[in-house]
């Protein structure tokens, strides 16, 4: 099946009972069982519930993977995957991250005995100076929240074939419309589906899909051991928000690129990150690896003070100053305060957060109403 077909049918089959097309939504906790043992797939659903499987099975086959298990939240699945670590073991990330991702990893799991190496993986060979016998796992965006850097899986899973390192993938920005990392060598691939999976900013979910059998296992022991589970309405909410991913993207990303092209020749803006642009350090990288560029990027303004950005931010019409990102409405966030606040300043401005620094989240509005929005926001610094 073509992905547009797979958004709609993959995994999904008609209710046995009733012959319903949508999937219907079990609100149940238990399940009744013919004699002790003996059951029909399911007992409990902090283990299992209809729902969340259908959602699961979609989910494997748009991202082309063997299983799929679905959490309460995104830094819920990571977490289950750092879980899979032991007191000793070392992680290599990026220094281009998100700031939750920080937040859990040293206030969280570094005082469990987990060493957590920050890098800049935009370079994929500097990984080789970290390596070592401890490593176990590499964790990586592409592209990166915010500052949108792109990351060569490919390589990154080349230097560590036949090492028994895993190499785990957030591909949030990227949905599985333009990325599918585990046919690029990752081993395991991470979804924040609050984002574009859901589409409409109605659903806090995770989900992570991999082809390895043992390591499923091992996943959904954690989960189903700790209890990150997501809900049936939840499962429900994401699996009719994927049905119009396919579309839902090709409109994200001809506003994105509508967007970037406007904003790089505007005077007030500094930068514009955006891997669609030539001159983007790892562009040929994210042509390779991509389908499209997608309909994430950060700006820097030109000369502005914290102050000056603050009431920039505030000055919008159609874009509304908010966390998250991947919904049908543009977003804007200032990452200094908000998605990135838990980072120490000082680590902040190394890797380019600095106070001037906005994400954008562009929507699927019609791209003219957008632009006329940034316009008048844009005029405003100057008065």
């Amino acid at each position: 099946m073509k992905f547009g077909t797979k958004v709609i049918h993959a995994g999904v089959k008609p209710d046995p009972t009733t012959g319903a097309i949508m999937t219907p939504i079990y609100q149940t906790s238990t399940y009744i069982q013919k004699s002790p043992g003996i059951h029909d797939g399911y007992v409990y659903s902090r283990i299992q519930n209809p729902t969340v499987v259908a959602l699961e099975n979609n989910i494997a086959a748009l991202e082309e993977g063997n299983h799929c298990l679905c959490f309460s939240s995104g830094m819920a699945a990571i977490e289950a995957v750092i879980k899979l670590l032991n007191p000793g073991d070392e992680v290599i990330t990026g220094d281009y991250f998100y700031g939750g991702l920080y937040r859990m990893f040293m206030n969280i799991f570094a005082k469990y005995g987990i060493k957590f190496h920050f890098i800049d993986i935009s370079n994929v060979q500097n990984i080789n100076y970290y390596i070592n016998d401890k490593t176990k796992l590499i964790w990586i965006e592409t592209p990166t929240n915010p500052t949108i850097q792109i990351v060569d899986i490919t390589g990154c899973a080349n230097l560590v074939k036949e090492k028994n390192i895993l190499l785990a993938v957030d591909n949030t920005f990227a949905s599985p419309f333009l990325q599918n990392p585990l046919h690029l060598g990752a081993d395991i691939v991470m979804h924040s589906a609050t984002k574009y999976l859901s589409g409409h900013s109605d659903v806090i979910m995770g989900a992570i899909v991999l082809n390895d059998s043992l390591l499923y296992e091992k996943i959904a022991f954690i989960r189903s051991s700790c209890g990150a589970v997501s809900g049936p309405m939840d499962s429900f909410l994401v699996l009719r928000g994927i049905k119009t991913l396919h579309i839902r993207m090709e409109r994200h990303c001809f506003n994105g690129r509508k967007v970037a092209e406007y904003l790089k020749k505007h005077q007030s803006i500094d930068k514009v990150y955006w891997p669609g642009f030539s001159d983007h350090p790892n562009h040929n990288v994210a042509k390779k690896q991509m389908r499209d560029y997608g309909a994430m990027m950060a700006i820097t303004l030109k000369n502005a003070s914290l102050e000056k950005t603050s009431k920039f931010v505030s000055s919008f019409n159609l874009f509304s100053l908010a966390e998250s990102l991947g919904g049908v409405e543009s977003l804007i966030n200032h990452p200094a305060t908000m998605s990135h606040a838990s980072i120490p300043k000082e680590d902040r401005d190394k890797i380019g957060v600095v106070d001037n620094l906005l994400r954008l989240s562009i929507g699927i509005e019609d791209a003219t109403d957008l632009l006329e929005d940034l316009e008048q926001a844009l005029n405003g610094l100057d008065n």
